[in-house]
């Protein structure tokens, strides 16, 4: 079986493809891509048989390039869910000795992530936002000048680097939510997994309230609620609800009332959440 990821190495996308790897009965090849788009169309392509990409991390919010994917494409599916764990590690050449820091790369997200760090260490050092947290790692270590990278100790490890400083996020409790996403469509809801639907309303005032009063009337608990854009017309919205019950009857009962009181109605899947 062929899966694919979000490159380059030394990321936390890569992190979470090699856990999802290890979880797998069957043997599987790794591809990776350039950016979340191409890992979801390698998919429909059916170039690779899944693919592990991010969907939300617990400070900046949604990734909305797969959020968008899953919600306006046909025939795609969430089969599993990983959360890992986001630290940031401050990374230098392992020749560094005290000399002072000309510049701090890393992803956008993560510079943000660790902002308080950089306010109290580095609050004049020049930041560089860079494709990845890896890709930052990977410059520090080619520099001839002395530069640090905000990224994972696998980036360390994969570039020959030292940690300056460890786990300087901002918050200790940052994770990132990825999926495993498939055209095969996923067995049915099991007692104690994780349900994800998509659903757009009518326009009448208490359509999306009546909507959440089914999931609301079967006990169901609602993990997650978001609007996105539909995209061709200003003032129209279509839902993306996370779902959680341990009960198998309900669920079907409810998502069937659902179905019927929405103009669109789309099963993602139901799945296990692995960390």
């Amino acid at each position: 079986m062929k899966i694919g990821y979000l490159g380059p190495d030394g990321t936390f996308s890569q992190q979470a493809v090699l856990l999802y790897q290890k979880s797998l009965a069957q043997e599987s090849t790794l591809l990776q891509y350039n950016n979340i788009y191409a890992a979801l169309e390698g998919v429909m392509k059916c170039e690779i048989e899944e693919c592990v990409v991010p969907l939300e991390n617990s400070i900046e919010g949604t990734v909305t390039s797969t959020i968008d994917f899953l919600i306006f494409t046909s025939d795609i599916y969430i089969t599993q869910e990983l959360v890992i764990a986001v630290r940031e590690d401050f990374l230098v050449r392992q020749d560094y000795n005290g000399q002072a820091i000309k510049k701090i790369l890393s992803h956008p997200q993560a510079l943000s992530q660790c902002s308080e760090f950089l306010r109290k260490y580095f609050p004049n050092v020049c930041l560089q936002a860079t494709n990845s947290t890896a890709e930052a790692a990977k410059m520090v270590s080619e520099s001839k000048e002395y530069i640090a990278s905000l990224s994972p100790k696998q980036a360390a490890e994969m570039y020959h680097l030292k940690a300056l400083y460890e786990s300087v996020q901002d918050d200790d409790q940052n994770k990132t939510r990825f999926v495993v996403v498939s055209k095969k469509r996923p067995k049915e809801q099991a007692k104690g997994k994780k349900t994800s639907i998509v659903f757009t309303t009518g326009h009448k005032p208490g359509d999306l309230y009546r909507v959440l009063d089914i999931i609301s009337l079967w006990d169901i608990n609602m993990t997650k609620i978001e609007s996105r854009p539909m995209k061709h017309q200003l003032g129209t919205y279509v839902f993306f609800v996370d779902l959680e019950t341990d009960i198998q009857e309900d669920l079907e009962a409810a998502l069937k009332m659902v179905s019927r009181k929405t103009t669109y109605f789309k099963f993602l899947g139901s799945y296990t959440v692995l960390q």
